[in-house]
Protein backbone atom coordinates (compact mmCIF):
# COMPACT_ATOMS: atom_id res chain seq x y z
CA UNK A 1 0.00 0.00 0.00
CA UNK A 2 2.23 2.62 -0.93
CA UNK A 3 -0.09 5.24 -1.57
CA UNK A 4 -2.18 4.78 1.50
CA UNK A 5 -3.92 7.75 2.59
CA UNK A 6 -3.19 9.57 -0.93
CA UNK A 7 -5.60 10.82 -3.53
CA UNK A 8 -4.96 10.53 -6.79
CA UNK A 9 -6.72 12.70 -9.59
CA UNK A 10 -6.45 11.03 -13.00
CA UNK A 11 -7.95 11.69 -16.37
CA UNK A 12 -9.08 9.91 -19.14
CA UNK A 13 -10.30 7.33 -16.21
CA UNK A 14 -12.78 5.92 -18.40
CA UNK A 15 -10.76 3.20 -20.35
CA UNK A 16 -7.44 2.34 -21.55
CA UNK A 17 -4.30 3.44 -19.63
CA UNK A 18 -6.21 5.85 -17.40
CA UNK A 19 -8.69 3.03 -16.17
CA UNK A 20 -5.78 0.95 -15.28
CA UNK A 21 -3.42 3.41 -13.46
CA UNK A 22 -6.94 4.44 -11.40
CA UNK A 23 -7.17 0.90 -10.13
CA UNK A 24 -3.43 0.29 -9.74
CA UNK A 25 -2.80 3.54 -7.85
CA UNK A 26 -6.51 2.31 -5.81
CA UNK A 27 -4.83 -1.20 -5.26
CA UNK A 28 -2.07 0.95 -3.71
CA UNK A 29 -4.33 2.40 -1.49
CA UNK A 30 -4.80 5.76 -2.92
CA UNK A 31 -8.48 7.69 -2.75
CA UNK A 32 -8.77 8.05 -6.71
CA UNK A 33 -10.61 10.87 -8.67
CA UNK A 34 -11.86 9.60 -11.69
CA UNK A 35 -12.25 12.27 -14.39
CA UNK A 36 -13.42 12.19 -17.96
CA UNK A 37 -16.23 12.84 -20.28
CA UNK A 38 -17.55 9.27 -20.44
CA UNK A 39 -18.76 7.20 -17.71
CA UNK A 40 -16.43 5.57 -15.46
CA UNK A 41 -18.53 2.77 -14.44
CA UNK A 42 -16.69 -0.43 -15.95
CA UNK A 43 -13.08 1.72 -14.03
CA UNK A 44 -15.36 1.53 -10.53
CA UNK A 45 -16.62 -1.77 -11.11
CA UNK A 46 -13.05 -2.79 -11.44
CA UNK A 47 -11.29 -1.03 -8.40
CA UNK A 48 -14.75 -2.45 -5.94
CA UNK A 49 -14.08 -5.53 -7.14
CA UNK A 50 -10.55 -5.50 -5.99
CA UNK A 51 -10.72 -3.90 -2.94
CA UNK A 52 -13.88 -3.88 -1.13
CA UNK A 53 -13.28 0.09 0.97
CA UNK A 54 -11.81 1.68 -2.34
CA UNK A 55 -13.10 5.61 -1.53
CA UNK A 56 -13.26 7.23 -4.59
CA UNK A 57 -14.77 10.48 -6.50
CA UNK A 58 -16.69 10.36 -10.45
CA UNK A 59 -16.33 13.82 -12.41
CA UNK A 60 -17.37 13.89 -15.47
CA UNK A 61 -17.01 16.41 -17.95
CA UNK A 62 -14.95 18.81 -20.50
CA UNK A 63 -11.42 18.65 -19.63
CA UNK A 64 -10.82 21.71 -21.58
CA UNK A 65 -13.21 24.02 -19.34
CA UNK A 66 -11.66 25.64 -16.81
CA UNK A 67 -14.78 25.99 -14.57
CA UNK A 68 -15.09 22.27 -15.28
CA UNK A 69 -11.26 21.88 -13.85
CA UNK A 70 -11.62 24.73 -10.56
CA UNK A 71 -15.14 22.52 -9.59
CA UNK A 72 -13.33 19.21 -10.10
CA UNK A 73 -10.35 20.35 -7.82
CA UNK A 74 -13.06 22.09 -5.46
CA UNK A 75 -15.01 18.74 -5.08
CA UNK A 76 -11.89 16.30 -4.84
CA UNK A 77 -10.50 18.66 -1.99
CA UNK A 78 -13.36 19.24 -0.13
CA UNK A 79 -14.01 15.29 -0.38
CA UNK A 80 -10.46 14.49 0.53
CA UNK A 81 -8.86 17.56 1.61
CA UNK A 82 -4.81 17.13 0.53
CA UNK A 83 -4.84 16.48 -3.03
CA UNK A 84 -1.42 14.26 -3.60
CA UNK A 85 -1.02 12.73 -7.24
CA UNK A 86 -1.75 14.09 -10.66
CA UNK A 87 -2.21 12.08 -14.12
CA UNK A 88 -2.82 14.01 -16.86
CA UNK A 89 -3.62 11.35 -19.05
CA UNK A 90 -6.72 12.10 -21.48
CA UNK A 91 -6.13 12.70 -24.65
CA UNK A 92 -7.11 12.87 -28.37
CA UNK A 93 -5.19 12.03 -31.58
CA UNK A 94 -5.68 12.99 -35.22
CA UNK A 95 -3.99 10.77 -37.80
CA UNK A 96 -5.08 13.30 -41.15
CA UNK A 97 -1.50 14.86 -42.78
CA UNK A 98 -1.03 18.23 -42.69
CA UNK A 99 -2.59 18.80 -46.02
CA UNK A 100 -5.97 17.16 -44.96
CA UNK A 101 -6.08 18.44 -41.23
CA UNK A 102 -8.73 20.80 -40.35
CA UNK A 103 -8.13 23.23 -37.40
CA UNK A 104 -10.86 22.09 -35.74
CA UNK A 105 -8.88 18.91 -35.47
CA UNK A 106 -5.88 20.66 -34.92
CA UNK A 107 -7.38 22.54 -31.68
CA UNK A 108 -9.06 19.58 -30.57
CA UNK A 109 -5.35 17.58 -30.02
CA UNK A 110 -3.64 20.76 -28.83
CA UNK A 111 -6.57 21.83 -26.46
CA UNK A 112 -7.13 18.23 -24.97
CA UNK A 113 -3.44 17.35 -24.55
CA UNK A 114 -2.19 20.73 -23.64
CA UNK A 115 -4.51 23.27 -22.78
CA UNK A 116 -6.25 20.25 -20.31
CA UNK A 117 -3.15 19.31 -18.53
CA UNK A 118 -2.12 22.92 -17.92
CA UNK A 119 -5.48 23.84 -16.27
CA UNK A 120 -5.16 20.89 -14.18
CA UNK A 121 -1.70 21.68 -12.99
CA UNK A 122 -2.55 24.86 -12.53
CA UNK A 123 -5.54 24.07 -10.29
CA UNK A 124 -3.86 21.49 -8.04
CA UNK A 125 -0.64 23.11 -7.42
CA UNK A 126 -2.10 26.46 -6.27
CA UNK A 127 -2.82 26.27 -3.63
CA UNK A 128 -2.84 22.56 -2.83
CA UNK A 129 0.29 21.22 -3.60
CA UNK A 130 2.42 24.06 -2.34
CA UNK A 131 0.59 24.30 0.75
CA UNK A 132 1.32 20.99 1.68
CA UNK A 133 4.90 21.04 0.51
CA UNK A 134 3.73 17.48 -1.56
CA UNK A 135 2.81 16.55 -5.16
CA UNK A 136 3.43 14.06 -7.82
CA UNK A 137 2.48 15.40 -11.11
CA UNK A 138 2.88 12.89 -14.01
CA UNK A 139 1.79 14.20 -17.44
CA UNK A 140 1.02 11.07 -20.33
CA UNK A 141 3.28 12.32 -23.23
CA UNK A 142 4.26 9.99 -26.16
CA UNK A 143 7.47 8.82 -27.86
CA UNK A 144 5.79 10.76 -30.83
CA UNK A 145 6.22 14.42 -29.37
CA UNK A 146 10.25 12.81 -29.28
CA UNK A 147 10.38 11.56 -32.99
CA UNK A 148 7.68 13.56 -34.68
CA UNK A 149 5.30 10.52 -35.12
CA UNK A 150 4.70 6.93 -34.81
CA UNK A 151 4.14 5.57 -38.12
CA UNK A 152 1.87 2.18 -38.52
CA UNK A 153 3.10 -0.19 -40.73
CA UNK A 154 4.45 2.57 -43.16
CA UNK A 155 1.58 3.56 -43.94
CA UNK A 156 1.06 7.85 -44.25
CA UNK A 157 -2.31 7.51 -42.60
CA UNK A 158 -1.61 5.52 -39.59
CA UNK A 159 1.26 7.54 -38.66
CA UNK A 160 0.08 10.10 -35.36
CA UNK A 161 -0.93 13.59 -36.92
CA UNK A 162 1.07 16.75 -36.37
CA UNK A 163 -1.18 17.91 -34.00
CA UNK A 164 -0.85 14.83 -31.98
CA UNK A 165 2.75 15.18 -31.99
CA UNK A 166 3.26 18.91 -31.82
CA UNK A 167 0.96 18.32 -28.26
CA UNK A 168 3.29 15.73 -27.01
CA UNK A 169 6.23 17.49 -27.42
CA UNK A 170 4.32 20.52 -25.91
CA UNK A 171 3.58 18.47 -22.90
CA UNK A 172 7.01 17.08 -22.77
CA UNK A 173 8.77 20.54 -22.27
CA UNK A 174 5.86 21.61 -19.88
CA UNK A 175 7.21 19.03 -17.66
CA UNK A 176 10.53 19.95 -17.69
CA UNK A 177 9.17 23.76 -16.92
CA UNK A 178 7.37 22.59 -14.15
CA UNK A 179 9.80 20.59 -12.35
CA UNK A 180 12.05 23.11 -12.33
CA UNK A 181 9.69 25.57 -11.03
CA UNK A 182 8.26 23.46 -8.46
CA UNK A 183 10.94 21.44 -7.15
CA UNK A 184 11.68 23.83 -3.89
CA UNK A 185 7.94 23.40 -2.76
CA UNK A 186 8.33 19.12 -3.09
CA UNK A 187 6.58 18.41 -5.79
CA UNK A 188 7.88 16.53 -8.91
CA UNK A 189 6.81 16.36 -12.07
CA UNK A 190 7.80 14.14 -14.72
CA UNK A 191 6.49 12.40 -18.04
CA UNK A 192 5.91 8.84 -19.00
CA UNK A 193 5.86 8.86 -23.44
CA UNK A 194 4.25 5.34 -24.34
CA UNK A 195 4.91 3.81 -27.67
CA UNK A 196 2.32 1.19 -29.00
CA UNK A 197 0.02 0.96 -26.71
CA UNK A 198 -3.60 -0.91 -26.56
CA UNK A 199 -6.07 1.65 -26.33
CA UNK A 200 -9.13 3.35 -28.19
CA UNK A 201 -6.70 6.11 -29.76
CA UNK A 202 -4.76 2.98 -31.13
CA UNK A 203 -7.73 0.95 -32.25
CA UNK A 204 -7.77 -0.18 -35.40
CA UNK A 205 -4.29 0.44 -36.31
CA UNK A 206 -1.73 -2.39 -37.28
CA UNK A 207 1.75 -1.54 -35.70
CA UNK A 208 5.10 -3.86 -36.91
CA UNK A 209 6.19 -4.63 -34.00
CA UNK A 210 9.06 -6.66 -35.82
CA UNK A 211 12.19 -3.88 -34.90
CA UNK A 212 11.36 -3.46 -31.61
CA UNK A 213 13.31 -4.70 -28.93
CA UNK A 214 10.12 -6.30 -27.06
CA UNK A 215 8.31 -7.63 -29.80
CA UNK A 216 4.48 -6.71 -28.81
CA UNK A 217 2.50 -3.94 -28.15
CA UNK A 218 2.15 -2.49 -25.20
CA UNK A 219 -0.68 -2.90 -22.33
CA UNK A 220 -2.05 -0.19 -20.20
CA UNK A 221 -0.65 -2.20 -17.56
CA UNK A 222 2.81 -1.30 -19.09
CA UNK A 223 2.31 2.34 -18.70
CA UNK A 224 0.24 2.26 -15.34
CA UNK A 225 3.56 0.64 -13.51
CA UNK A 226 5.35 3.60 -15.14
CA UNK A 227 2.95 6.09 -13.88
CA UNK A 228 3.48 4.32 -10.44
CA UNK A 229 7.01 4.40 -9.93
CA UNK A 230 6.19 8.69 -10.63
CA UNK A 231 3.15 8.79 -8.11
CA UNK A 232 4.75 7.19 -4.87
CA UNK A 233 7.94 8.80 -2.87
CA UNK A 234 10.11 6.03 -4.20
CA UNK A 235 10.78 8.68 -7.11
CA UNK A 236 11.35 11.57 -4.71
CA UNK A 237 14.68 12.69 -6.30
CA UNK A 238 13.23 12.18 -10.04
CA UNK A 239 11.96 15.40 -11.66
CA UNK A 240 12.00 16.37 -15.28
CA UNK A 241 12.11 13.17 -16.50
CA UNK A 242 10.63 11.84 -20.14
CA UNK A 243 10.78 7.72 -19.49
CA UNK A 244 9.93 6.13 -22.71
CA UNK A 245 8.06 2.62 -21.97
CA UNK A 246 7.57 1.20 -25.99
CA UNK A 247 9.10 -1.91 -26.22
CA UNK A 248 12.49 -0.67 -27.15
CA UNK A 249 11.11 0.82 -29.80
CA UNK A 250 13.77 4.05 -29.34
CA UNK A 251 16.92 4.50 -28.03
CA UNK A 252 19.00 7.43 -26.59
Amino acid sequence: MKLKGQTAIITGAASGIGAQTALLLSQEGANVVLVDLNSCSKTLAAIQETRKDAVFLECLGDIRDPEFVSATIARASDKFGELHILVNNAGTCSRLGLDTMTLDMWDRDMETNVKAAFLFIQSVVYPHMIEQKYGRIINISSVSGLNGGVTSGGKKDGRSGPAYSASKGAIIALTKWVAKELGEHGITCNSVAPGATESAITAGVEYDVGGQAIKRIGTPSDIAEAILYFATSESGYTTGQVLKVDGGYSFG
